[in-house]
């Protein structure tokens, strides 16, 4: 669904799903939305989020909010107190920074896609 609507129709192989913790939200039996957990050093120096998706009929609906808060706590659960980078497409940008993230890298094409790394930095505890 996702790979034909941003036209990157190709085999996504990475090798890293076998190392990932994988959040889905089904609706009515049906997966409608995803991301991938990956630990530091696997995609990035850092923790990250990837891979987030969600169907085009529920987006709009807050589902996908919802998707990346449960992601950010897991993160916080599997790896507390480190920062987690994200490489989010642009036109997201401002959604993102809403969860806190902040662009660090300049634009860059994947897929043909513009895209920005994104960091969010933990708060430290008083």
């Amino acid at each position: 669904m996702f790979v034909v609507e941003q036209a990157c129709d190709f085999q996504d192989i990475d090798g890293a799903d076998v190392d990932g913790w994988h959040l889905l939200a089904r609706v009515d039996g049906q997966v409608v939305a995803c991301c991938r957990l990956l630990a530091a050093g696997i995609k990035f120096a850092e923790p990250s989020i990837g891979r987030v998706v969600t169907a085009m009929p529920v987006r709009g609906t807050g589902l996908g909010r919802a998707l990346m808060i449960e992601a950010l706590g897991r993160a916080q659960v599997l790896w507390p107190g480190q920062p987690i980078r994200i490489g989010a497409q642009r036109h997201l940008e401002r959604f993102y920074g809403s969860l806190g993230f902040v662009a660090d890298s300049a634009p860059y094409l994947e897929d043909g896609i513009p895209h920005v790394e994104m960091l969010l930095v933990p708060r430290r505890q008083p």
